[in-house]
């Protein structure tokens, strides 16, 4: 039976450095589900593996697509499971990584059938979110759906819309659709989770914006301007240089407004981790520990 190990856990916890010492270990290949990390036009605000990270084990889903293509979380489903068909022919073992909750759960669980939408209230409510924020759309999803909203990335306003869209258009939440039976795979699958002490990872949190920062973020965002209105590029360290260019805030509040949307991410990634109650949790660090677990079960 082959395996996949899936290490999953909040931003800068250290996901990629286990990851790569347990695809050294099993002679394996990485898979990326990190839903940012697909871009090939986002390197330092989206924390992707360095070029020594990406050399020392295969990695896919990294830099696999452009801002310009629609990447859903279905199409990674079918993308993924596709490859690691053709992987697990070379491999016992593949090893799957990253923080997006909904692309983890894709692979390994299955996605639900979505309902039909009512294409003229997508319209309305992108609409609405272009002249007012996304603060209206954050409040009535967490009106209407609390159960979706407490897990979505808030400060994702396509996946927020689509919440809303589908409540308003069919009269059901989009979290009820979310609850499916799980679809077999034919692999065996395995979890660990990655976490510690939260002063600890904030700091951690913190300590990565002002390095990226260091390392040319306001670069690469500025190199993305043209693209601004894209889904993909709204989202955490880019909207808030985004905003900077704008002359809506200033500099210093821009990166510590990155810091605290970081944090905020940080926590809801746990929120979903945690109920899954497969996850086998560790510190980070401990590589030995979890290969051991891996080994004997």
């Amino acid at each position: 039976m082959k395996t996949l190990i899936v290490v999953v856990g909040p931003t800068a916890i250290g996901k990629t450095a286990l990851a790569i010492e347990l695809a050294k270990h099993f002679n394996t290949e990485i898979i990326s589900a990190d839903s940012r990390q697909f871009f090939r036009e986002m390197s330092i605000g989206t924390a992707k593996p360095s070029e020594e990270e990406l050399a020392a084990a295969p990695h896919h889903f990294v830099n696999s697509h452009s801002v310009t293509q629609l990447f859903s979380t279905g199409d990674f489903e079918v993308q993924a499971l596709a490859l690691m068909d053709k992987l697990f022919v070379r491999h016992d073992v593949l090893v799957m990584v990253g923080g997006s909750g909904l692309y983890i759960n894709a692979v390994c669980n299955g996605l639900d059938e979505m309902p039909d939408i009512d294409l003229a209230i997508r319209e309305r409510l992108n609409q609405q979110f272009l002249n007012e924020g996304i603060e209206p759309i954050r409040e009535q999803l967490s009106q209407l759906d609390p159960e979706y909203f407490a897990k979505v990335d808030q400060s994702n306003p396509q996946r927020m819309i689509r919440g809303l869209e589908v409540v308003l258009s069919t009269g059901q939440k989009l979290s009820s659709f979310l609850t499916s039976n799980k679809k077999e795979r034919p692999f065996n699958i395995i979890k660990i989770g990655l976490n510690t002490d939260r002063e600890k990872l904030y700091q951690q949190i913190n300590h990565r914006v002002d390095l990226m920062m260091e390392n040319g973020l306001m670069e690469e965002v500025k190199s993305l301007e043209p693209y601004k209105e894209l889904n993909a590029l709204k989202t955490v360290g880019y909207s808030e240089i985004f905003d900077y260019l704008e002359g809506k805030t200033d500099l210093p509040t821009a990166i510590d407004k990155i810091k605290q949307n970081t944090r905020r991410f940080a926590k809801r990634q746990l929120t979903w981790f945690r109920k899954d109650t497969e996850n086998t949790w560790f510190e980070p660090g401990q590589s030995e520990e979890v290969i051991e677990y891996l080994e004997n079960g």
